[in-house]
């Protein structure tokens, strides 16, 4: 059963998940989800929009979706990733290196962030500039190798991977445009940089 299936199943799964949960004492242990599981339910709630894919060709098709249902075909898209451009070569991307003319920026990440859905990004992914200074559609392309349990799982994680220059300007992206919501307040990591329109395609990669 994939990723996708398990979290957003049927309505008789969640009622039947409902009443075991019910079962159990009120002195009983917390059940503690998977770490993939908290980080779909928790990104999803801070308004972010969620992918699931088991193969680049479902990558592939869904960009593509997402550009057509925002009817981006003839708009640029900021690409500061080199070999993410080289990945998304066949995808007829118009491609610029200036934020200012960018509809939307497609880029990597460092990590997802299962505890609070956040994602963690830094200098890696958008070198020494602030969050506020990019179009407010983000794409982010990940896989689920790179969900951890926390941001201390994560910074660690940054410093074992690098194998020269630990990147700096490392940050997080935790609250979403939706249609329903209106910008939230940001913790501290997000230096004070406002909310994205963001949506998530997740490799299945394990």
């Amino acid at each position: 059963m994939s990723l996708f299936r398990k979290i957003f199943g049927s309505k008789s799964d969640d009622s039947e998940s409902e009443l075991k949960s019910n079962e159990r004492g009120k002195y009983m242990p917390e059940i503690k989800l998977p770490i993939d599981e908290r980080f779909t339910i928790n990104f999803k709630a801070n308004g972010g929009k969620f992918l699931y894919c088991e193969n680049l060709d479902e990558v592939f098709d869904s960009l593509n979706n997402i550009i057509l249902e925002n009817d981006w075909e003839e708009k640029k898209v900021l690409i500061y990733d080199d070999q993410l451009n080289l990945k998304f070569k066949n995808s007829d991307l118009k491609v610029t290196r200036t934020s200012n003319d960018a509809e939307y920026f497609l880029t990597t990440c460092e990590n997802l962030i299962a505890d609070d859905g956040s994602l963690l990004i830094s200098s890696n992914q958008i070198a020494e500039k602030k969050l506020i200074e990019f179009p407010e559609n983000f794409i982010v392309f990940a896989t689920t190798s790179q969900i951890t349990a926390n941001i201390g799982e994560g910074l660690r994680g940054i410093k074992n991977n690098s194998s020269k220059k630990i990147p700096t300007n490392i940050t997080t992206i935790k609250h979403f445009k939706t249609s329903e919501n209106k910008e939230k307040e940001n913790d501290f990591m997000s230096y004070g940089s406002n909310s994205k329109n963001l949506y998530l395609l997740l490799l299945e990669d394990l």
